[in-house]
């Protein structure tokens, strides 16, 4: 079995773990968050999300949680959906973009209100700014095992935004399960499948936990080849979109998983440990 001396895990519970939250939770709590994984010793974090306050009223305060990361020297990753959305993330000088991109139809509409292929022709003149503001850009494939409109989703469909995303420059791609459904067998072929097809390009996994697979996902993705998980504190997290998915793996449990098994990810289990406890009464979805 595969098992790399070191392994990148990029939290996203600032902004994917908290995004869903019915509650509003006050700017100090998310920054003391923040902080907290700071310390910890992650070199990326999720922070910001730059969609309208109407669609996500949890991250209404982004321009704070960006300007409060510059501060705290980390490099953070903002979500820019369109062209307002990276005139905002510019204008705080964010050091790190992504967009989202449904492998499904239905998904990506439910999701953004637009087909793949207009979310994409969006993307083209998104990238070509952002490449000159020097913005580094992940690209996130949604629904790239299984979808809870369409059922379970086809290779084909995920190489599709797939090409187009690297086509138009993206420097890492994140896979995602964002229905929390998808088992070692087809983690391990797919990722298997991508990295052949794209062996240049950097993927990250991203696996949600609704069934309790997401620890023995990773395992299968690393046999693939893959060293970079997105993780998020507490188990927080959770799409609107997709009926029934919990949240994201744990990034404690990961981290724990991933250090027994004598690969490094340069964090503080201790104060992992201690930023989960403080998250999880930030949410009113884990009891």
């Amino acid at each position: 079995m595969i098992f790399p001396k070191e392994v990148e895990v990029i939290e996203v519970g600032p902004r994917d773990g908290l995004q869903n939250e019915p509650n509003l939770i006050p700017l100090e709590k998310k920054k003391k968050l923040i902080k907290m994984l700071s310390e910890a010793g992650f070199s990326r974090i999720e922070t910001a999300s730059f969609v309208h306050p109407k669609w996500v009223p949890q991250m209404a305060n982004s321009e704070e949680m960006a300007e409060y990361s510059r501060e705290l020297a980390i490099t953070y990753l903002a979500l820019t959906p369109n062209q307002k959305a990276l005139e905002r993330a510019i204008a705080v000088q964010a050091p790190q973009i992504a967009v989202f991109i449904g492998a499904t139809e239905t998904f990506n509409r439910k999701n953004i209100n637009r087909s793949i292929d207009q979310s994409l022709e969006e993307c083209k003149d998104l990238f070509e700014r952002a490449k000159k503001a020097n913005l580094w850009i992940r690209g996130y494939v949604s629904m790239a095992f299984s979808c809870p409109y369409e059922g379970e989703v086809a290779f084909e469909k995920v190489r599709y935004v797939c090409d187009e995303l690297i086509r138009l420059g993206a420097d890492e791609i994140s896979i995602g399960d964002t229905t929390g459904k998808a088992n070692p067998k087809a983690v391990y072929e797919r990722f298997s499948r991508l990295r052949d097809l794209y062996p240049h390009t950097t993927f990250v996994a991203h696996f949600h936990d609704t069934e309790k697979m997401a620890l023995a996902n990773v395992v299968a993705a690393m046999q693939a080849g893959i060293t970079k998980f997105d993780s998020s504190i507490g188990g927080l997290g959770g799409c609107p979109y997709s009926p029934g998915a919990t949240g994201n793996v744990a990034t404690e449990e990961l981290v724990h998983m991933l250090e027994q098994m004598g690969c490094s990810t340069n964090l503080d289990l201790h104060k992992l440990r201690e930023a989960s406890r403080f998250a999880k009464t930030l949410s009113s979805r884990i009891q």
